[in-house]
Order: structure tokens, then sequence, then C-alpha cells
């Protein structure tokens, strides 16, 4: 985020969600790829479709979040924006990936 005129906005709005989310989708989360690491092999693929579940319900979380604050800007920062606020949540959050 170093350099991002967004990087202070992003950074609150990341730390609301960790807030919100702590006893929510972040748990589940770990919990689901807890699970899946204890599963056996029959259960595995199973755990592993419950774990990528919760991790795309977080994903678009954060993407709605994103979404409803761009869509108060002008047209020439939304892309600064969400390149800011994707780059910032992967890597508070590496398992959500690509999924942003």
């Amino acid at each position: 985020m170093f350099g991002s005129r967004f990087s202070d906005v992003v950074g609150r709005q990341l730390d609301l969600f960790a807030v919100e989310e702590r006893d929510g989708l972040l748990a589940e989360i770990a919990e689901m790829k807890e699970r899946y690491n204890r599963a056996d092999r029959a259960q595995a693929e199973e755990a592993y479709g419950d774990y990528v579940d919760v991790v795309d319900a977080t994903a678009e979380a954060l993407g709605d979040m994103r979404n409803r604050f761009a869509r108060t800007l002008d047209e020439a920062a939304v892309g600064d924006y969400e390149a800011a606020f994707d780059r910032a949540a992967r890597k508070r959050w590496p398992e959500l990936g690509m999924s942003l």
C-alpha cells in the first residue's frame, strides 16, 4: 500500500472488516481450514469444498465493501482505489488468493 493515496482509507476499511468478521467469516475460514487439514482422505474433498465456499463468501463480502466505496469516487480514481484495496486485502488475508 506504500505510495497509494488510498492507503489510509483502505487500511481503516480492512480493520473494520476484521473486527466485524472476527467471529463470523474470518473465524469460519480458520475453522474450515482446520477441518480440511484434519480430514481423512474420504472427507477431504468435501471439507476443501466447504473451505473454498467460505473463502469465496469472504471475498464477496470484501468486494461488496470495496464496490460500495468505489461508487463514491470519481471515475478516474476507481481503478487506483480498487487495485489498492485488492492488494491490501490479499496481503492481509493471503488465503483469499485471487478470489477478489
